[in-house]
């Protein structure tokens, strides 16, 4: 307001000036007296001073007349950029002028008029690798692809410019869903610019997802090399690969140099449960259980987990389920509050027949967290300790109608996922895998309640034990089996009734 003020008033000082000024002249005596062919001119002030004026426009005008000529001149003996860069200067100005206009047309959306705009500019510049990108970008927001890959691809031609082809015919292979061919060209943009942090995550994306290990973990190291990753975040990502390498290779026939993989992923994330589980089982199929003790009970320390307890329990395989119960303490005294905790304890000591321990492991568990397992686990204890059929299908009841638990949760897109992978199955985002309950937990179908008789009103085991079946099994817990009643069945029978609970499982 003030600036628009202050800009008012100098307008109005230079018109009252130049008034002033004409006024003046008009009243000062005298002139200038001009002789021409003996004819005598005279000018009064005013008239001076305009005759000064278009004296100064002709000469302007002069000038620029022989500068015309001069380069026409020059033409004619030859010189053809004399008279071309004379009219060139006002090509290049509508040129520039028509690249502002398509640049302001991509920055508001307008694909065709950017394009249109684009296409004047590189007729008037001629300038290649000025022009070519806006065309591309233009004719992609426009959605011509095949006039976009051209100027993708004149742009290779320079090496100034190739890094840009090179990423933008990326792009395109990515929008087609031609992965292969986008992993090639990431590689190639990679090489020309290392640093680029855009071109690194999605060379690593794609990497991850094609399941080339090695050279994902190449890209992270360049990752941690240029600064874009820090070390802490490297060392965890560097031990996912490791992890996801050895995962596949590890088996009976795997060699020596193949487990290691599993012992290296674990050394540079000791708190990545599956690393922890597979590098455990390295070490029992090499005979070192005090390293397999070791190692799980490190990243029950941080993070306790049902795979952890199936490790754990690997490695006495054959042991009775007294015992197992007393060897399992040295695991689960790590933590012992917290939930994963109280549920493999309650898993085993239901193993065991001991059903009032198995009660108070639980504790208040079904009421501040009842899920699935919970609750499952609860109606084996009522069933154990002879409580009535309605008791024990009433937790039934609640246990198929709670949330799983805690599952693999993705950070990016909340997939859920029954088992750990490297990348998302649902948006491919690489290291995004967490153990927790869902925000929005996944609920047992409502008619689960109503089939409840015929899942497990009357089922009978070759034992004479009734055995309770979850419809929709999870990774927590798939059967529940009450114990024989009779005296004279062995622990070793109890044992094969219960497999997965006797391992500490899910």
């Amino acid at each position: 307001m003030l600036w628009s003020l202050l800009k008012i008033l100098v307008f109005v000082a230079i018109v009252a000036l130049l008034a002033f000024g004409a006024g003046v002249l008009m009243e000062t005596a005298g002139g200038v007296q001009i002789t021409l062919a003996g004819t005598e001119y005279t000018l009064g002030a005013l008239q001076s001073v305009i005759a000064l004026l278009a004296l100064m426009v002709l000469t302007w005008l002069f000038f620029k007349l022989l500068s015309l000529l001069i380069a026409t001149l020059r033409f004619l003996n030859g010189d053809e950029t004399a008279l071309s860069r004379y009219f060139d200067k006002g090509r290049e100005r509508r040129g520039y002028q028509a690249l502002a206009d398509s640049l302001m047309a991509l920055a508001v959306g307008e694909g065709r008029t950017a394009l249109t705009k684009a296409a004047r500019a590189e007729r008037y510049l001629q300038d290649p690798a000025l022009t070519d990108l806006v065309v591309a970008q233009a004719a992609e927001m426009a959605g011509d692809s095949r006039k976009a890959s051209e100027a993708y691809k004149r742009l290779l031609s320079d090496q100034s410019t190739r890094f840009v082809g090179v990423r933008g015919i990326m792009k395109q292979k990515l929008s087609e869903g031609d992965t292969e061919t986008a992993r090639h060209l990431a590689e190639k943009a990679l090489a020309l610019r290392p640093k680029h942090e855009e071109v690194q995550d999605t060379l690593l994306k794609l990497q991850a997802q094609a399941e080339d290990w090695a050279g994902a973990r190449q890209t992270l190291a360049t990752k941690l090399k240029t600064g874009t990753l820090p070390r802490e975040v490297f060392k965890r990502r560097d031990a996912v690969l490791a992890l996801s390498s050895s995962k596949a290779l590890l088996s009976e026939e795997a060699s020596p140099e193949q487990q290691e993989q599993a012992i290296e992923a674990n050394r540079l994330s000791p708190d990545l449960v599956p690393a922890a589980a597979l590098a455990a089982r390295s070490y029992i199929a090499k005979g070192k259980p005090r390293n397999a003790v070791r190692i799980l009970k490190k990243a029950w320390e941080a993070q306790p987990h049902p795979d952890l307890a199936h490790a754990f329990a690997e490695i006495e395989p054959d042991e009775t389920a007294q015992d197992r119960v007393k060897r399992f303490e040295t695991l689960l005294r790590v933590k012992p509050d917290h939930d994963e905790t109280r549920l493999v304890r309650a898993e085993l000591l239901i193993v065991a027949e001991d059903f009032p321990e198995a009660r108070r492991a639980l504790g208040d568990l079904v009421d501040r967290a009842p899920d699935a397992r919970a609750l499952t686990l609860m109606a084996a204890i009522e069933k154990g300790e002879g409580g009535p059929d309605a008791m024990v299908q009433g937790w039934l009841t609640k246990a198929l109608s709670a949330p799983r638990g805690p599952q693999w949760v993705c950070e990016s897109c909340n997939h859920i996922q029954a088992a750990w992978t490297p990348t998302c199955e649902n948006c491919a985002s690489f290291d995004t895998l967490t153990w927790k309950r869902p925000d929005a937990p996944e609920f047992s179908t409502a008619t689960g309640a109503a089939m409840l008789p015929l899942l497990a009103g009357r089922a009978e085991n070759s034992t004479g034990a009734l055995t309770i079946v979850d419809p929709d099994p999870g990774p927590d817990l798939k059967d529940v089996t009450e114990a024989p009643s009779s005296e004279g069945a062995s622990e070793s029978d109890a044992e094969d009734q219960r497999p997965n609970a006797s391992d500490g499982t899910k």
